[in-house]
């Protein structure tokens, strides 16, 4: 039964992540957690995913472990293709996958990604490569399929950066240091009421938010990184 639920699990993955997805997102989440209720220590668990992943699923039992007026940041949950960067003293070395497959000259062809950055910094940045102007399902087949061309072009998609990876500062300060190092990122709301958030919840379901992007979603984020540092989850996709 377990072996059965986990290769089943991994062929959606698969064809997820090469823009082919089979079933929905929520679909895929509660077959996940069904695995992890009945099978923790599964090898899809333990997969060598270089970038972090965030939590999903029931986003108010996440509310419920944050004190009332912890300060989130919204920002969208692009469908894409989830990609990190790696630059030395200012230079571009590495872009990466999410499993960690090295992707740099595929990257390099997208228009807003800068090879060289205004200061000799070493810096790690996780963004998303993403389909600007499209239909959630088509940002993700066509970023899907640039990582997969021989000869990628960049043509129609954009990068959108939203953490440095390993950073001590704030979640806002972050983006705030991203758009100075000539950086996309992204559009974001704050709030302080954890009543807010089904409000912001209803205002995207209406089309009244971030509309601008091709998004299955949003993304909460605690703004404080010592509160971060204290969670067991500081990061939360809120999906349809």
């Amino acid at each position: 039964m377990y072996a059965n639920l986990s290769k089943t699990i991994k062929e959606f993955d698969v064809s997820y992540r090469k823009g082919r997805a089979k079933i929905s997102d929520q679909e895929f989440d509660s077959l996940v957690r069904n695995l992890k209720r009945i099978d923790p220590n599964n090898s899809y668990f333990h997969q060598n995913k270089v970038l972090p992943s965030m939590g999903n699923g029931n986003y108010e039992e996440f509310l419920e472990t944050l004190l009332q007026d912890t300060r989130l940041i919204l920002t969208p949950k692009l469908d894409g293709c989830a990609v990190g960067l790696m630059y030395i003293k200012g230079k571009l070395v590495q872009a990466i996958t999410r499993k960690g497959k090295d992707k740099t000259e595929a990257l390099k062809t997208i228009k807003n990604i800068p090879h060289k950055l205004p200061i000799n910094i070493d810096i790690q940045i996780r963004g998303e490569l993403y389909g600007h102007g499209l239909k959630p399902t088509k940002s993700q087949a066509l970023a899907g399929g640039h990582l997969r061309k021989k000869i990628p072009t960049g043509e129609g998609l954009s990068f959108c950066s939203f953490e440095i990876l390993n950073s001590e500062l704030n979640k806002h300060t972050q983006l705030i240091q991203l758009k100075k190092l000539g950086f996309e990122v992204p559009e974001h709301k704050f709030t302080n009421y954890l009543s807010e958030v089904d409000l912001y919840r209803k205002l995207w379901l209406e089309g009244k938010l971030f509309s601008s992007y091709p998004m299955d979603g949003f993304v909460l984020t605690v703004n404080s990184r010592k509160l971060q540092k204290q969670l067991y989850q500081y990061q939360y996709a809120i999906k349809c």
